[in-house]
């Protein structure tokens, strides 16, 4: 209808997936390792950051903090000049093979996930000729290590930079984006109990976290209480979860359900601090794999050697354990109590009762799930030039 639109593809569960997710598995510890100290994980790491460049006495009264953002990264990569980078990248940390895989062989596959991913639209394929699809992880990782070439002068240069001793203060509070809505998982959504409320206690703990002033947290909980209850979360509800939260830091017989004054507030970020965040959890066990292979660092002179590797045998964690799983809907409240009862009455002196019983529920497909075509009809997939080549060869032999 003369509407401009760009069309954003969805990889989950293509034909690429578990090539784009090899990919990010043995490539994203590298990045992370070498890249750790021109990474900020999350608002918590950047908080750390400026700690300690306060310590180290660079921070005065005329810092400029400067951001800047580069639109449409991951859809709007190069494809080739990206595997140029890739490449180069991994010779530059001196790698010359990753988890066994040459160079070469690491960035023909990764072309697979950039250049191999097309979609249907009226009738038609289409295939992607720039940048990668959404949802694929080694997208992620190819985009980072594509602005690592980016940014690595400017990084040299700001080393070189001398800055003179000063005094400052530095001042944290959680930002909202002012387009945002404040939009949250709806409480009349078909979620378990503690889905609502992780989502309340992740909020109280991002902003106990980024804010340096009491003021600045109290601002934050009342946007906090109101963004929930406009999603429909009941006031009692949000009341009990923030008691909860602050069972620690304020007296049960208090009629107010959070921190009342700025002493107990000044403990709670030395008790969060021991905390790391999911995403700082993630990058140390990444890493952490990383340093145990150093494949990439054996000479040539020494590669015609021997090795014989002993793997240590792990134990099965799903021994002596039954596990099932059904999709949560309210009307099923009572189905993990149900299903427990009914298992101890059946086995009941029985061998079988030894066994652990473990029944979880996994959350209803979403609105996108449903609607989209995962695979589009035969009739479009079928190669009509060779349908006619066969049908001209059948005539002809007649």
């Amino acid at each position: 209808d003369g509407i401009p639109v760009r069309p954003i593809e969805n990889t989950i569960n293509a034909p690429t997936t578990n090539v784009s997710n090899y990919l990010d598995e043995i490539i994203r510890p590298i990045f992370d390792k070498e890249c750790q100290n021109t990474t900020i994980i999350d608002g918590t790491s950047l908080i750390q950051a400026l700690h300690q460049y306060m310590r180290k006495g660079l921070f005065k009264s005329t810092t400029l903090f400067c951001t800047f953002d580069v639109r449409n990264l991951y859809t709007m990569l190069p494809q080739e000049e990206a595997l140029n980078v890739l490449v180069e990248f991994l010779h530059v940390h001196g790698y010359t093979k990753v988890k066994g895989i040459p160079l070469e062989t690491i960035r023909l596959l990764a072309s697979i996930v950039l250049k191999e991913n097309v979609f249907v639209y009226g009738k038609k394929i289409y295939q992607q000729v720039l940048g990668g699809a959404m949802g694929s992880l080694f997208t992620l990782t190819l985009a980072n290590i594509f602005m690592w070439k980016w940014h690595k002068e400017l990084v040299r240069r700001q080393d070189m930079t001398g800055e003179y001793y000063g005094r400052g203060t530095l001042s944290t509070s959680v930002y909202h984006k002012p387009v945002a809505e404040p939009y949250v998982v709806p409480f009349t959504s078909d979620h378990p109990q503690h889905v609502f409320e992780n989502i309340v206690q992740t909020s109280l703990r991002r902003a106990i976290k980024y804010s340096s002033a009491f003021q600045s947290f109290n601002d934050e909980r009342r946007y906090i209480k109101s963004t929930f209850l406009y999603n429909g979360y009941p006031s009692s509800f949000i009341d009990k979860t923030f008691r909860n939260f602050f069972s620690d830091y304020i007296s049960s017989r208090s009629f107010l359900p959070f921190l009342d004054n700025e002493k107990p507030f000044l403990q709670m970020p030395i008790a969060l601090s021991g905390q790391p965040s999911r995403q700082q959890s993630q990058v140390d066990t990444r890493i952490a794999t990383l340093t145990t292979d150093n494949d990439h660092l054996i000479q040539e002179s020494d590669k015609k050697q021997e090795f014989t590797i002993q793997e240590n045998k792990k134990p099965n964690e799903f021994q002596n354990k039954l596990t099932i799983h059904y999709a949560h809907e309210d009307r099923f409240n009572t189905c993990k109590r149900d299903m427990h009862r009914i298992f101890q009455e059946t086995f009941a002196n029985t061998p079988i009762i030894e066994t652990k019983l473990i029944v979880g529920n996994r959350n209803q497909r979403n609105t996108m799930e449903e609607l989209i075509r995962k695979r589009p009809r035969q009739a479009i997939l079928k190669n009509k030039a060779k349908a006619s080549m066969i049908n001209e060869t059948k005539k002809s032999s007649l």
